[in-house]
């Protein structure tokens, strides 16, 4: 039996990926635990394990004294000295007390603890896998659902998706192979828990880093991503060598590589608008596709009124306002749209009636 066990332990440890010497230490722990309950032992024991021969030895540890009263706990000085006469009172010496049949109760004591740590490590593995990859994108495939979550499978785990996390214009079958950005990693008692979504504007920037190789190698850099899951987004690019086109490099030729972003995200509509750090240019980029005539910029306040042909007005604000939210996600500035016939009627100097801001989208309900 006790070669029996061996031969699991090796045969776990490739299964599993788990480190031998783990499962060993869980084999240990079994064994002390087994020895103390069968035979009632409140002892100090260790046991001492010779994979080569299979077998498995108890030592508990006593301390030397002169009469015995716990033989658990004490030996004799004269037993004590036939092992070695150098022994003295109080010294602490190891007695071998391996129980014939111990090989049968061990080995059935033993399976759960050690079934148990092996869980443990494996559960270890996978969250030091899946740990790395919090705030990256991962294929999985659609498992099951219910009316909370979307069950992905990640490979040896599965994930979930909450309905805050979804994309309301998406639907979810079963079997079904999707994109997902990783937000969280948890290694809770129930073991790893990972947290998925397909609404967070990480996912698009991921996407865009996955299918652009000039932002992949850093030769242009996203600055910063607003979106409306399912329906638009905005993401800013620049690049530092001029000779480079920031946007021209994430549309791709033909529009190949933003459409395949489109693609995968089911029709999401995406700006990829030139960053600037001039407020008056990156706003109005920010506001394509609408034309901009002038902006004015309140650098206190961080706020912009942007002047739009009148025929471009409701373009640059959207429908439901979208366009100048966004816009202003992705700026960090207040903007505040006005036609050209009512700047001049103000002379630019009214208060504005609508603001939009990323901390004002309660304005477009």
């Amino acid at each position: 039996m006790s070669s029996q066990l061996f031969e699991a332990i090796e045969f776990l440890s490739k299964e599993k990926g788990i480190e031998k010497e783990v499962l060993l230490e869980a084999l240990e722990a079994a064994l002390i635990s087994a020895y103390k309950k069968n035979f009632k032992s409140a002892s100090n024991v260790r046991v001492e394990l010779n994979e080569v021969t299979g077998k498995m030895s108890v030592y508990s540890r006593k301390t030397v004294v002169e009469e015995v009263e716990d033989s658990q706990q004490e030996v004799s000085l004269e037993e004590a000295r036939l092992s070695d006469p150098n022994h003295e009172v109080d010294d602490i010496i190891e007695v071998e007390v391996t129980p014939k049949d111990f090989g049968r109760i061990a080995a059935q004591a033993a399976k759960q603890v050690v079934t148990q740590r092996v869980r443990e490590a494996e559960r270890g593995v996978i969250f030091s896998e899946y740990i790395d990859r919090e705030d990256d994108v991962m294929t999985g495939i659609i498992q099951r659902k219910d009316s909370r979550f979307v069950y992905v499978n990640l490979g040896k785990i599965e994930a979930k998706l909450a309905e805050s996390e979804q994309m309301p214009t998406e639907e979810y079958l079963i079997h079904d192979r999707i994109k997902v950005y990783v937000t969280k990693v948890e290694n809770t008692s129930k073991g790893p828990q990972i947290f998925i979504s397909r609404s967070h504007p990480g996912l698009l920037k991921r996407l865009f880093e996955m299918e652009v190789p000039e932002i992949y190698d850093g030769t242009v850099e996203i600055k910063s991503v607003a979106r409306e899951a399912g329906d638009r987004s905005k993401i800013s690019v620049h690049a530092q060598d001029p000779e480079v086109d920031a946007v021209g490099s994430c549309v791709g030729q033909k529009g190949q590589r933003v459409q395949a972003i489109v693609n995968e995200l089911k029709g999401e509509k995406i700006d990829i608008v030139e960053w600037s750090e001039d407020p008056k240019v990156y706003v109005s980029n920010a506001l394509s596709p609408s034309k901009v005539t002038e902006v004015l910029v309140n650098e206190e306040d961080k706020a912009t009124t942007v002047i739009v042909p009148d025929y471009q007005l409701s373009l640059a604000i959207g429908k439901r306002g979208q366009n100048a939210r966004l816009a202003a996600k992705l700026t960090g500035w207040k903007i505040d749209i006005k036609s050209e016939s009512d700047a001049k009627e103000e002379g630019l100097l009214g208060e504005t009636e609508e603001t939009y801001s990323d901390e004002s989208e309660d304005l477009f309900e």
